[in-house]
Parts: structure tokens; sequence; C-alpha cells
């Protein structure tokens, strides 16, 4: 006879193969268990399934299977993309909110936050919550919403009114292409959205790219260069001040 437990973890593997990632609350509901019993079978259980940010994932989402474009986007341009985190990382301060985007490009922004400074981070992205899970001095708020493998990170309007509710700080944003007549863009639509409200909600925005986005421009435009405090790169920052508090007062109204 299979006991209560087994069939929890059995329910739980066969949940994961459908949907690929379950936040807790969710799986509690699905199992009629508290998230409590939820949380201790699946650290019992290390070899079938991964905890980040809140949400389950397979085991093997944590290790190697990481989406392919997002997998090849680590290995491009990565000594750039530390010098440009780097220099982003002055803008940190102790007992701050910032907003981390998605990506491969702002990963390294987390190896510079001082391990004195107690601060929380939001984020929406898996790669992003795993490693911020890791410091025990910062507090991590995963938004939530539909998965998309493409770069492993959710949007949704429950995401969305996430940060309604949130005082961010700084947001940290990056982009797929920077073109300085037509803005930031990205190349999937999903992620615009998110990019879109933490920039309106933030104090400061930065976009933090390698100079071999310029002159590019993908499908999903989300904002223009002037919501940006600043633009860092490897090379230095180029500053927008006086434009910045104008758009964001825009963006936050459409």
């Amino acid at each position: 006879m299979v006991s209560r437990k087994a069939k929890r973890i059995a329910d739980l593997s066969e949940a994961l193969l459908e949907r690929r990632v379950l936040h807790l609350k969710d799986a509690a509901l699905l199992l009629n268990v508290s998230e409590m019993t939820v949380r201790r079978d699946v650290a019992e259980n290390p070899g079938q399934f991964g905890y980040l940010g809140g949400h389950i994932v397979p085991a093997i989402d944590t290790e190697s299977d990481v989406p392919y474009e997002l997998a090849k986007a680590a290995d491009s341009h990565a000594v750039a993309k530390q010098e440009a985190c780097a220099r982003a990382a002055k803008y940190i301060r102790p007992d701050e909110t910032i907003f981390i985007d998605c990506g491969t490009t702002l990963l390294s922004l987390i190896d510079y936050v001082p391990e004195d400074y107690s601060i929380t981070a939001v984020c929406y992205a898996l790669n992003v919550a795993e490693k911020l899970t890791r410091r025990a001095n910062i507090n991590v708020v995963m938004l939530g919403g539909l998965y998309y493998p493409s770069s492993a990170s959710f949007s949704g309007a429950s995401g969305l009114e996430t940060l309604n509710h949130l005082g961010i700080n700084t947001a940290f944003i990056s982009a797929a292409g920077v073109d300085l007549n037509r803005g930031a863009s990205c190349a999937h639509f999903h992620e615009a959205p998110v990019k879109r409200k933490a920039i309106s909600l933030a104090q400061k925005s930065f976009l933090v790219v390698d100079s071999s986005k310029f002159g590019k421009v993908r499908p999903a435009f989300f904002a223009p260069i002037e919501a940006f405090q600043s633009i860092i790169t490897e090379q230095g920052e180029t500053n927008f001040a006086d434009a910045h508090d104008k758009v964001r007062v825009q963006m936050s109204g459409s």
C-alpha cells in the first residue's frame, strides 16, 4: 500500500511534469496539505524538487536544464556584463529595495552587493531568484504569473499587482537592444510589461547593458532612453537625469 507521503511526492512530480513550476500555495492546495508539509517534502527530496523564491520546480531546473536561449546568452559578452554590473553596483544602498531584471546581464550584480548590506531584491526570473537566495543578507520577493521557459521568467497580472504594493528605490533593467532614437527593447513580449511597471514605480532606474546591444532594435519596445537615470555599460555611464523624472511620470500614467 502506498503511503500518503509517497502519493504526495508522486502527485507533485506529476503536476510539475505538466506545469513545470508551482507556487508553494498552489502545491499545498493541490495536495490538500499545509505549506509547511510541502516545504518538508521538497527539502527531503532534493533529487526531485528544487525550491526557488516561493516556487517549486523540478530539481534539474536548478542545475542543468537551463533554457537554450538563456544558456547561450550567459556565455555572450560575459566579461563585459560583469564590468557593467560592477559599475552599476555603486547605486545599491543598505536597507533599500532594488528590482533586478531577468536574463543573464544582471546576474553578476548580485555578487557586488556588500555582505554587510541588508537589502530587499525584487525579481521575476528563476536564475536571478536562485542566486539571490544564496545570500543571507538579501530578502527576496519573487513575482508570479505565467512561466515562460524561453527566459525562465514569470509575467502576468499577479506579478504586476504585487509590484503595486512594493516600494522600489532602484530598478536595474536589462535590454537586448538599445537604440538612441527608438529606445530600449527586448526579445520577448512577456517581459515588457514587467519592465515598464518596475521603471514607472522605482525612484531611480538604470539601464545596464554591454555595449554590443547598441544600435540593435528587438521586437518588444518597453521604454525610451530618457526613462532611465543613466545607461551603464562596461565602458562607462551616460547620464539622462535631466529628462528622467518627466518621462517616469508619463510612464506611470500610461
